[in-house]
């Protein structure tokens, strides 16, 4: 809409008429009504030359440039939903042929996040100087929490800011979709931060092989949506995916190299992810055990479970050891998963009788008391000491944590909840009112299980996103909100129970929604603005 106004002393009907006059007096001296040779208005008749007028038409104002009135902006439409948005009017901001990226001064650690936008946004990127017109300008600053931003559009220009590189990043991600989406960034500000710390993905490359490549693409899909953590789970029984210098007799033919790793790693460095290795014991150990079959547990009846090690025996300790050791120099990140689910021994009614030797040495390390539990918390134990001098958050399944025991899980172990399925299995507040930390992998919500066994349909983004909380750790009933600062985040796990049931290309299109959702309900748990239809729109425009 373009608005006009003639502005002076005048209201109403007085209005009307100084604005006939003015016209009338613009047609008779050639659209130069004030100018000094402007001739005199003719005196009314009857009027004598000495009678001064009674009014006098007073000089116009002159009239403003038109300007263009802007509606209040609304929130920029994204994957997540933004926090809080304060709309202001203006046109926003899009890409244009005078506007770049530029770095605020002592904000130079920005400089990889802004050549990333830059080049996505098809602008060129200046460096460290100062910003002018259209331009985006990135900086480090200010006392948010950490991964916080806030990304400001006023007088053409877009200024990004946040406590720390993650948050400026995430404001980036922010601009990045909302062009895509509308081909703007509307005018105002956003404020924003997520809800939980830990927020991500988890694939098991164990099962099935993965390339680099597809690794990769999950990576970038993941930054875009502001996840920060990528779990691989990568020793089970049926490979070991990874290449080792320590033992390379147990690596699976078909692997990634150590070379692509550390490509996985700067690449989710550079996109403010963490990836979080997993090696699976004592159980789910089946591909070391096909290197060394002296490492099998046996039952009293010769039963040799598949993928069980014998905690009893020193060199099941030994080889897990010399693994650790070798691939936590190879991940430098803040996590470690020690994994611990699914034991075969304890999964038994009565563990003492099945598997007589693990009681024996139970008993012979830890008293007369001890139990086949105990043995298994202590081989827990102590691989969390050969982790913990690292500095790495450790991390356990929620299977892997006794009660009633002469031992107990260490305290510094966060707890992975995925399952209320097992043998006496713990409701999940047992673990938070301990004053357990717990990551949230439920298991009817968050497992992508590849060709569904067991009643393990595959995940939809519908359900997660009008169904799921963080605090909805086990089946669909949420936790008290009273414990809902111990719940750390949650990720969604791709399991490859029955790896040919699809191919790369069809577990990355299945999960796409199901991480989506999860996206939005770690940033902000409460109920989203979009409809499920509205989201699923917005996540295929803006991926």
């Amino acid at each position: 809409m373009m608005r006009y106004s003639l502005r002076g002393s005048h209201r109403g009907p007085a209005l009307m008429a100084t604005a006939v006059a003015l016209a009338t007096v613009a047609a008779c001296s050639g659209g130069s009504p004030s100018g000094p040779s402007a001739p005199s208005a003719p005196s009314s008749p009857g009027a004598s030359a000495s009678t001064a007028p009674t009014s006098a038409p007073p000089p116009p104002s002159p009239t403003p440039t038109p300007t263009k009135a802007y509606p209040l902006s609304s929130a920029p439409r994204t994957v997540p939903a933004v926090r809080a948005h304060e709309a202001a009017r203006g046109p926003g901001w899009k890409p244009g042929p005078t506007g770049g990226v530029v770095i605020a001064a002592g904000s130079a650690g920005l400089a990889d996040e802004g050549k990333l936008i830059a080049g996505e946004l098809g602008i060129p990127y200046r460096g460290a100087v100062a910003a002018g017109p259209g331009d985006v300008e990135l900086a480090l600053g200010g006392s948010g929490a950490p991964e916080s931003y806030s990304l400001a559009v006023r007088g053409d220009r877009v200024r990004i800011s946040g406590p720390d590189e993650a948050g400026v990043f995430y404001g980036t991600r922010t601009l990045k979709q909302s062009v895509k989406a509308t081909g703007a960034m509307p005018e105002g500000t956003v404020t924003d931060r997520p809800a939980k710390p830990q927020r991500g993905l988890m694939v098991d490359i164990a099962r099935k092989y993965f390339t680099a490549a597809w690794l990769e693409d999950r990576v970038r899909e993941m930054g875009d949506l502001k996840l920060n953590q990528l779990g691989l789970h990568f020793s089970d029984d049926q490979g070991f995916r990874i290449q080792s210098d320590s033992h390379p007799e147990v690596v699976s033919a078909q692997h990634l190299t150590k070379a692509e790793v550390r490509r996985i790693i700067a690449l989710a460095a550079s996109r403010h992810i963490t990836v979080i290795p997993e090696i699976d014991s004592p159980g789910h150990l089946g591909a070391v055990i096909a290197a060394h079959p002296d490492l099998q547990l046996v039952s009293a009846s010769g039963r040799a479970p598949r993928g069980t090690v014998d905690i009893a025996n020193p060199a099941s300790a030994k080889i897990v050891d010399e693994l650790l050791r070798e691939y936590t120099g190879l991940f430098p990140g803040a996590y470690w998963h020690l994994g611990a689910d699914e034991y075969v021994a304890l999964m038994s009614k009565n563990p003492e009788a099945s598997y007589p030797k693990l009681a024996r040495a139970a008993v012979a390390k830890y008293g007369p008391s001890a139990r086949v539990q105990d043995l298994a918390t202590g081989w827990l134990n102590d691989r969390a000491a050969v982790v913990r001098p690292t500095g790495k958050t450790l991390k356990a399944w929620n299977d892997g944590f006794f009660t009633g025991g002469v031992v107990s899980p260490a305290e510094d172990l966060e707890v992975e909840y995925w399952t209320g399925r097992e043998i006496g299995a713990r409701l999940p507040v047992s673990y938070l009112s301990e004053g357990r930390k717990v990551v949230n992998l439920n298991d009817d919500y968050l497992y992508y299980i590849l060709g569904e066994p067991n009643n393990f349909p595959y995940p939809t983004g519908r359900r997660i996103y009008e169904q799921w909380t963080p605090r909805v750790l086990r089946g669909s009933t949420p936790v008290p909100a009273k414990y809902d600062a111990r719940i750390l985040g949650g990720r969604l796990a791709v399991w490859c129970d029955l790896s040919r049931a699809q191919t790369q290309a069809q577990v990355a299109a299945g999960i796409r929604l199901p991480l989506a959702a999860l996206a939005q309900k770690v940033w902000d748990p409460e109920k989203p603005p979009l409809t499920w239809e509205q989201f699923k729109a917005l996540a295929a425009k803006v991926r």
